[in-house]
């Protein structure tokens, strides 16, 4: 039986999406779900997750540290089922490498899950402090919940 594959997408790949990866990964079944994360900018290549995202992540016993940030490819689009964004920018930037109406499907807002076709984003908590980036974890949580309940029933 194949995995579920689930891409996880932000901007540079260090602080949202790592977190949901991390997020969601401990809500699935290693054996039946496989879940990773990439941004859109090639910014952070290589880099670990954002002190701060490995720090929220510890405090809720999630260990995102190994994680390392990768860019986005256009074979993703293909070699993943469900591919979550997390804000309108990482949308329309991945929209745009879609090239077929498959892989546009796949496409969506992860906040969907919560707040369906409201569009609404999760903030980047970069520029931001501890408690932003708690308030993201609290976010991705709750959505991680509501994706993990739909993949699995």
């Amino acid at each position: 039986m194949e995995k579920t594959k689930i891409l996880m997408v932000c901007l540079g790949n260090i602080c949202r999406s790592t977190l949901a990866e991390g997020i969601l990964k401990n809500k699935l079944e290693a054996d039946f779900f496989e879940v990773d994360s990439a941004g859109t900018g090639d910014w952070h290549v290589g880099d670990p997750p954002d002190h701060r995202s490995i720090r929220i992540g510890r405090d809720h016993s999630i260990d995102i540290s190994r994680q390392r940030g990768r860019q986005i490819k256009p074979e993703d689009l293909d070699l993943f089922d469900h591919i979550l964004v997390m804000d309108r920018s990482n949308y329309k930037n991945v929209m745009a490498m879609a090239s077929t109406d498959e892989q546009k499907d796949k496409i969506r807002m992860i906040l969907d899950a919560v707040f369906p076709n409201e569009n609404v984003e999760v903030p980047d908590p970069y520029h931001g402090n501890l408690t932003d980036f708690e308030n993201v974890y609290q976010m991705l949580d709750e959505a991680c919940n509501a994706i993990a309940q739909e993949l699995t029933s």
